[in-house]
């Protein structure tokens, strides 16, 4: 019997249950809230930011160093998923300023989720998705391109966008990314603040995600556009803006979970 059901509410359907019919202009009070736990004790959160910039220096490098940087985009796209995972630190600290703990950096670092290991399995999970996007990544660049050599980043831009392959490629790649960028963040977006808050397990949180984003979708695309368009302002600023854009996002997506959740 459900909760509704006991109170002597009527029952509705769990999808109606989980619409709350927020007007996409919430996700900027989302990025506010955000905004003002960043600047809560503001120390941890921009080391946190320092160690993700980083983490993404070390990781591009090292793709150079290996001559793979033909997986390079794949790999920047591939940020975007397992994102909501590295945030979770910073969940961790709006969480501590929602109940009047003081936050600390060893806090956001030694995470106590209330689902345990559920959480890393949901990141191994996301860490799969990656993977499989930058092999679907390659295979997309050898149906147009070939077998021949990835002919390196100065040259790929005017391939791109001065031949009929190229062309192809990046309407097919956009469309492929896509579909793996919106299934990424409904997965995601809420399962890791919702595994670390409440005794789940991965599957459950994930579908629960799903649905939670898919029934409230005019927001839920604000905010994914506000994501979106502030990570990729990170990475043109050579990863140096993801120092406070990182948290402010983290920060953001607790809001985000609270309101939806």
């Amino acid at each position: 019997m459900s909760t509704t059901e006991k109170s002597g509410a009527p029952s509705m359907p769990l999808a109606e249950q989980r619409r709350r019919h927020l007007p996409a202009s919430t996700a900027f009070g989302w990025l506010l809230a955000g905004w003002r736990d960043l600047w809560h004790n503001p120390l941890p959160s921009l080391l946190y930011g320092l160690a993700v910039f980083l983490l993404s220096a070390a990781i591009i490098w090292g793709l150079f160093r290996l001559q793979l940087d033909y997986i390079l985009f794949p790999a920047l796209a591939g940020f975007m998923v397992v994102g909501p995972l590295v945030a979770i630190g910073l969940y961790r600290k709006s969480r501590d300023l929602e109940e009047g703990v003081r936050p600390s950096l060893s806090r956001m670092i030694l995470v106590k989720a209330a689902s345990g290991p559920q959480v890393w399995y949901t990141g191994a999970i996301l860490c799969l998705l990656m993977l499989v996007w930058m092999r679907a990544a390659v295979i997309i660049y050898a149906l147009f391109m070939g077998l021949r050599p990835f002919p390196g980043l100065d040259r790929i831009v005017a391939i791109l966008f001065t031949t009929t392959e190229g062309w192809g490629m990046i309407i097919v790649g956009t469309a492929v990314g896509g579909l793996f960028a919106a299934f990424s963040f409904a997965v995601s977006t809420f399962a890791i603040p919702m595994l670390l808050a409440e005794r789940t397990d991965a599957f459950t949180a994930m579908g629960t995600s799903i649905s939670l984003v898919f029934r409230n979708l005019p927001v839920m695309l604000a905010w994914g556009a506000i994501v979106l368009a502030l990570t990729a302002i990170g990475i043109v600023t050579g990863f140096l803006g993801l120092i406070v854009i990182f948290p402010l996002l983290g920060h953001g997506t607790w809001h985000s979970y609270r309101a939806i959740r």
